[in-house]
């Protein structure tokens, strides 16, 4: 008994488990789709009707289309207390709504969010004054029997400020519009009329429909937290923003200038750990300025399509977000040319520390250079200024810093020329005027040079490039010119064994090339001494093993003459001496042959 009660108490708890699984699955799939028919059934055979574009054929048919739609937006907000942006009849309506306004003179930035303000107080303005009977307003017919659109520009609502005018250029054209002096003065005109009140005839008016525009939040979760909040917070506007927006905008700006900080950090830290090992990745970081830059986009579509900032508070962010955009931009485009020039001179046929190099790096600013300007050109138009006076005053500004700059353009163009001739690059020894040292960079102003006494020094590319440069790190070899001198009372066979001892030495000596052997001749038979002049050329040019073998050179034909017994000539000093014993003063007259006029140098000792 006791183990068929328990039995049945088993299937007794299986059966109420498959019977909680069965009604589970009706919640989670029967309802739902009975919701989402009677949401979306009605509202379909609503969108209907609402789905085409708006009618702005005449005067008429532009301000019915935007008061019926408004009116139907209306009717389905009025049941939310937020603003629903996924909705798909919202959109339409909206979308219908914005055709009747004339955005041309808005700023891409804002256009969508001032052209929707602007919609906003056109129809509380439209709700306050009296608005004549529709049969009244001219149409299409009407306007056709005036003569044609041609004859026909604007329409003014009696009584107001509001004016209906026929587009003449754009993919809107001979369409009427709510021109654009009515959405530039629409904010104030409906702040002077705001006091008025709501009038009792005519078509159906939409109250309070500013207040739910600059109050409603733009997600469910976020209404939910702010439906039990006191009206002053909910409601209530401190500096042109509702008073529960303020700490979302500031967190939001928290979270940016975080998400940008650690974005450059990255970038900076996998940089240097990338830079000389993974070429590849080091490029790749290049991400990092990207995800900075699309940071203030992010952080604006959030405050507009959540925290539905309006008015002028969203033009001052938003302006804001895309100028700290657009500089982000200009990062990208000058970390990007140098991931590039870096990842190409890395390639092993390319010299890291040659001209090719440097050009690679100079043209890689200058295209950076070039990229920025395109950005900050294409960025000042999204602002809203206008292409002309953006180029006007590129123009202004090139000419300001073509005078101003004009030794840093020489210099630049000294640069240029230095990178066509390419007389020399990083890391060769060179000779220029009285500076003698090893080039250390080529920049874009200037070369810097380490001389040979440790000492750096900075020379201007256009100084560089109109002078002459001896590049000693150039040199194939290093040649070494000699004279030996024996004393006139020297035999003629211990001149010729002198001569065949140095011979000896340098025959095959180390470094030599063979194309150039060394030269050993009896060159001079002058008054005080015989001259045995020696050349030789070492290979290749290391000067510290030239060196080492010149000292071995002199130790050996040294130590071939002391055993041979061949002197060398003592340097003879000529003393005149006056009768009483003592040095006499004398005058020496210097005769240099290098100058044309013969110009006589006298030193008196």
């Amino acid at each position: 008994m006791h183990d068929d009660s328990s039995i049945e108490m088993k299937t007794s708890v299986f059966r109420e488990r498959v019977l909680v699984f069965r009604s589970t699955a009706i919640l989670c799939f029967v309802i739902p789709a009975l919701t989402w028919s009677a949401w979306n059934g009605p509202a379909s055979a609503q969108a209907e009707s609402f789905d085409s574009a708006a009618d702005t054929s005449s005067p008429r048919a532009t301000l019915v289309s935007f008061i019926d739609s408004f009116n139907e937006f209306y009717r389905l907000i009025s049941e939310l207390d937020y603003y629903d942006r996924d909705g798909q009849l919202y959109r339409h309506l909206g979308m219908r709504v914005l055709d009747c306004i004339d955005t041309t003179g808005l700023p891409a930035y804002a256009e969508q969010d001032r052209a929707s303000e602007v919609a906003v107080c056109l129809k509380e303005i439209l709700d306050r004054v009296e608005i004549p009977d529709f049969e009244q307003i001219p149409d299409a017919e009407a306007i056709e029997r005036m003569g044609g659109i041609e004859k026909y520009p604007r329409y003014r609502l009696p009584g107001t400020r509001i004016t209906i005018a026929r587009v003449d250029a754009g993919p809107q054209k001979y369409e009427y519009l709510f021109s654009p002096g009515t959405v530039d003065r629409a904010v104030d005109y409906f702040e002077s009329i705001r006091s008025r009140p709501y009038r009792a005839s005519g078509p159906a008016t939409t109250p309070d429909l500013y207040r739910w525009y600059m109050s409603a939040p733009g997600h469910p979760a976020i209404a939910r937290v702010i439906r039990g909040l006191p009206d002053r917070i909910r409601y209530d506007h401190w500096m042109g923003m509702t008073v529960w927006k303020w700490p979302g905008v500031a967190l939001l700006i928290l979270v940016s200038a975080f998400l940008m900080a650690l974005a450059y950090r990255l970038q900076v830290y996998f940089s240097r750990w990338t830079s000389q090992t993974r070429p590849l990745l080091h490029c790749l970081t290049v991400l990092f300025p990207v995800a900075a830059m699309l940071v203030p986009l992010w952080a604006s579509d959030v405050a507009d399509r959540y925290l539905t900032l309006r008015g002028f508070p969203l033009y001052v962010f938003g302006f804001i977000a895309m100028a700290i955009s657009i500089l982000g931009a200009v990062v990208v485009a000058f970390v990007g040319c140098n991931r590039v020039a870096e990842a190409i001179i890395a390639n092993p046929h390319v010299n890291p520390k040659g001209l090719n190099a440097q050009l690679i790096r100079i043209t890689a600013k200058l295209v950076s250079v070039l990229l920025s300007m395109v950005v900050m050109l294409i960025g000042g138009q999204y602002l809203g200024i206008p292409v002309a006076t953006l180029l006007a005053s590129a123009g202004i500004g090139g000419i300001a810093i073509a005078l101003g700059a004009q030794d840093t353009l020489r210099t630049l163009f000294g640069t240029v020329m230095l990178m066509a001739d390419k007389p020399f690059r990083v890391g060769e020894r060179v000779i220029f005027k009285t500076y003698d040292g090893v080039v250390e960079d080529i920049g874009l102003r200037s070369t810097r040079i380490r001389l040979l006494t440790g000492n750096q020094v900075s020379v201007p590319n256009d100084e560089l490039s109109r002078s002459d440069i001896e590049n000693v790190g150039r040199r194939s070899c290093i040649r070494r010119v000699g004279d030996i001198h024996l004393p006139l009372e020297t035999p003629r066979a211990r001149l010729e064994q002198a001569v065949d001892i140095i011979r000896e030495q340098l025959d095959d000596h180390e470094g030599m090339d063979p194309e150039f052997p060394p030269r050993v001749h009896l060159t001079e038979l002058g008054p005080t001494a015989f001259s045995i002049r020696f050349i030789y050329w070492y290979h290749p040019p290391e000067y510290w093993d030239y060196l080492a073998f010149s000292e071995r050179f002199n130790f050996a034909v040294f130590e071939r003459f002391e055993a041979e017994g061949i002197p060398f000539c003592v340097p003879q000093r000529l003393l005149p001496v006056r009768s009483d014993g003592d040095p006499a003063a004398f005058e020496l007259h210097v005769q240099d042959q290098r100058e044309s006029n013969g110009t006589e140098h006298r030193t008196s000792n």
